[in-house]
């Protein structure tokens, strides 16, 4: 069977945690971080959407673009999962917060001083 990942057959979670496919170190001491952060910034428009598809018909908030650090959408993650009283998380640039918070996100953020616009219909 042919590969079709393009990546050789390499696998990117080790016992080290997740590995960049960049530089193929772990992502703590990933040597490309700089580049990553400045790629996930985008065109500076936050875009929240609610999400159900794969997920057992439950709504998710997905806020996608926030031009911040790791640290900075952690930060801004629990701050919105606070705000909404419910759960979610934060992976690969990307804060979900459990259920439909679409409107009352979207408040939140431009109260921050973020340009944001609703995705997804």
């Amino acid at each position: 069977m042919k590969n079709k990942s393009g990546s050789g057959g390499l696998v990117y979670s080790t016992d080290a945690g997740r590995m960049c496919p960049v530089c193929r170190k772990p992502v703590a001491q990933c040597a490309c971080k700089s580049n990553q952060a400045q790629a996930a910034a985008g065109d500076g428009i936050v875009r929240v959407l609610r999400e159900t598809k794969g997920r057992g018909g439950k709504a998710v908030t997905v806020v996608r673009g926030v031009p911040a650090d790791a640290a900075g959408l952690v930060k801004l993650g629990q701050q919105l999962k606070t705000a909404c009283g419910s759960g979610g998380t934060v992976k690969d640039g990307v804060i979900e917060v459990q259920g439909d918070h679409c409107d009352k996100v979207i408040a939140l953020l431009q109260a921050q001083g973020y340009k944001v616009k609703r995705a997804g219909g």
